[in-house]
């Protein structure tokens, strides 16, 4: 059994350089004055604040910090005011930008006109003043532009001065502020590349380009070899370190060397390899986002870090042939908790797969969740289960499943130990019990590296996805020409008797993690059965977020000009800037691509 009775949760804090980004409120006025405007202020200045005041109470950073809504001084009602809190916005770091208003105002004169920042309009649906009529305007003013922006518009008429927010419109506001604080977030900062293109996998040729243009950040590479000098040198905290491996001895159980025994390592290379992966952890983690012990210790310039928001390692090959693997030191970062407590997860992209690390970004910044890395390695119809297994299938799997899997490095979180009214969930971290990351613990045993792929040994988590839990699978791919592309796939993990999964399981590896997924499908186009998905899945890995979250993940590439070619969210989930239906709304797919072609990357031109 885990120790958890000293798993404490770790105060939500920014470990990256820079504030949080914060969302701007924006009341906006009929500019009338001596009557039409005095009329207005309040009115419109409270639905302002109850905005404010909803989007506060419901959000949260990734990192578990409050989200802060910054309010303009005064009702905008012209190009002074306008430029007034604009200028207030940048000195408060805002990122989102909503503007709020019940009447006419004078669209282009008070719309928002920072490019590269999101922003969504609500029109207030009343009688008494004429919102919707100035929400059409200035949308069809940021269109004219070339500034996309979204439409908030409750289905039901409201009472002039009603203060309360209808749940339809609650509903945009959170997905149109949570999409965009995910986007304000990775501006500015890094990704870290550890080491280079793993086994030829074009996920880990990254591209400087569609992360500087697309996302806002920075590509940070450092070798390999980094580690090897951190490691001989001793350029961690060596405190830390005693305090890792004692955590790891009494709380990561060994399960069997499943190698031939003349390819075991011994218990000595084993310890050793322990200790080298508890050291490897340290250093990525420092890598990323810094360690000021390390200047305490002397060494100033490896305490900086490179203010990374996600990173990959290479690992395989040249590291693994010759050193432990990267499975312990990439599990234990993504996973939600570690020696040091409960913590907001790292974002480590296995085999340095940074368009796979792009989508598991993506999903932590909407969840604050640990994220799930797998190959989608095999899809099983259910003849060919019932002809190695015996078994028929039923239920929610009867059309077949995918078996999502990966070598070892999988938070884990992804156990699905973490309940929610009796259910298996996976929860944002500020959430999770020490009693829950215990049971994730008691989940997981690890396994000594299978040799014919890690020469250099090293460990596997081993554990399997509990069923019934709704997940969200995304990838982002690259298209000569065109740039990134993403694809949706939302479903659920299922479990099989205990038999069928062992006599599946070990015809790959059964010493890595496995999660049993279907996606949700639809009849038609990609979705047309468990297969299709399968076949039209564009990359060799996955990236697995609790929850349905397909519809915020589409809202966050609209934002991008990223293109979704591929999900089975349901239409009246669909949230794009309005802009959107000017390129045909007969065929939202290709519209999105046409739009996002015309629009271009937030950030520049690719």
């Amino acid at each position: 059994m885990a120790d958890v009775d000293n798993i404490q949760m770790q105060p939500p804090q920014n470990r990256l350089i820079g504030d949080m980004p914060k969302i701007g409120i924006r009341p906006t006025i009929d500019g009338r004055r001596q009557g039409v405007r005095e009329s207005l202020d309040e009115v419109t200045m409270n639905m302002a604040k109850s905005a404010a005041e909803y989007l506060s109470a419901n959000l949260r950073h990734a990192n578990g910090l409050p989200v802060e809504c910054v309010i303009a001084d005064s009702c905008i009602g012209g190009v002074a005011e306008a430029a007034q809190t604009a200028e207030k916005f940048a000195r408060a770091g805002v990122g989102v930008s909503l503007t709020v208003t019940p009447c006419w105002c004078y669209g282009s004169e008070t719309i928002d006109m920072d490019p590269s920042i999101p922003k969504a309009i609500w029109g207030f649906n009343g009688t008494e003043r004429p919102g919707a009529v100035y929400l059409a305007a200035a949308l069809a003013g940021h269109t004219q532009k070339g500034l996309p922006a979204f439409s908030i518009y409750g289905r039901d008429v409201q009472d002039a001065g009603d203060t309360d927010i209808p749940a339809d419109v609650q509903e945009k506001l959170l997905q149109f502020a949570r999409t965009g604080l995910a986007v304000a977030s990775m501006r500015g900062k890094s990704y870290l590349s550890m080491g280079s293109v793993s086994m030829g996998i074009a996920g880990s040729i990254v591209d400087q380009a569609m992360f500087e243009n697309f996302l806002g950040m920075r590509v940070e590479v450092v070798d390999m070899v980094e580690f090897v000098r951190r490691i001989e040198e001793n350029i961690y905290d060596p405190d830390e370190f005693q305090k890792a491996l004692a955590w790891v001895k009494a709380n990561c159980p060994e399960g069997e060397d499943h190698n031939p025994p003349e390819k075991q390592r011994s218990r000595e290379q084993k310890d050793r390899d322990w200790e080298i992966s508890v050291k490897m952890a340290l250093i990525a983690r420092d890598l990323m986002v810094g360690n000021p012990r390390l200047a305490e210790l002397g060494y100033g310039e490896e305490a900086m870090g490179r203010n990374a928001i996600a990173g990959g390692f290479q690992g395989q090959r040249q590291w693994t042939d010759h050193m432990p693997n990267g499975d312990f030191m990439e599990a234990i970062l993504d996973t939600s908790f570690d020696w040091n407590g409960i913590r907001q997860p790292y974002i480590v992209a296995t085999e340095n797969d940074a368009l796979n690390g792009v989508a598991m970004l993506f999903g932590h910044l909407l969840t604050g969740t640990a994220q799930i890395f797998s190959d989608v390695r095999t899809y099983w119809s259910p003849e060919a289960v019932k002809r190695v297994t015996g078994h028929d299938l039923e239920g929610p799997a009867a059309g077949g499943f995918l078996h999502l899997i990966n070598s070892g490095p999988t938070a884990l979180d992804g156990t699905g130990r973490q309940t929610l009214d009796g259910q298996p969930v996976i929860k944002p971290f500020w959430e999770v019990t020490a009693a829950e990351a215990g049971q994730c613990l008691d989940a997981t045993t690890w396994h000594a590296g299978t040799v014919e792929y890690f020469r250099g040994g090293g460990w596997s988590t081993c554990f399997k996805t509990l069923g019934d839990m709704p997940v969200t699978m995304s990838r982002i791919n690259l298209v000569k020409g065109l740039g990134p592309v993403l694809q949706i796939a939302e479903g659920h993990t299922v479990e099989l008797p205990a038999g069928v999964h062992d006599v599946l399981n070990e015809r790959t590896d059964p010493t890595w993690p496995t999660t049993w997924f279907v996606p949700r499908t639809t009849g038609s186009g990609a979705f047309r059965d468990v297969y299709t998905v399968m076949y039209n899945w564009g990359a060799n890995h996955g990236a697995i977020s609790y929850g349905h979250i397909g519809a915020d993940l589409i809202t966050l590439a609209s934002m991008l000009r990223i293109p979704v070619f591929m999900h089975n969210v349901e239409e009246e989930r669909v949230f794009r800037p309005s802009a959107w239906n000017s390129f045909g709304t007969a065929d939202p797919e290709g519209a999105d691509f046409r739009a996002c072609a015309n629009f271009g990357p937030l950030y520049g031109s690719y």
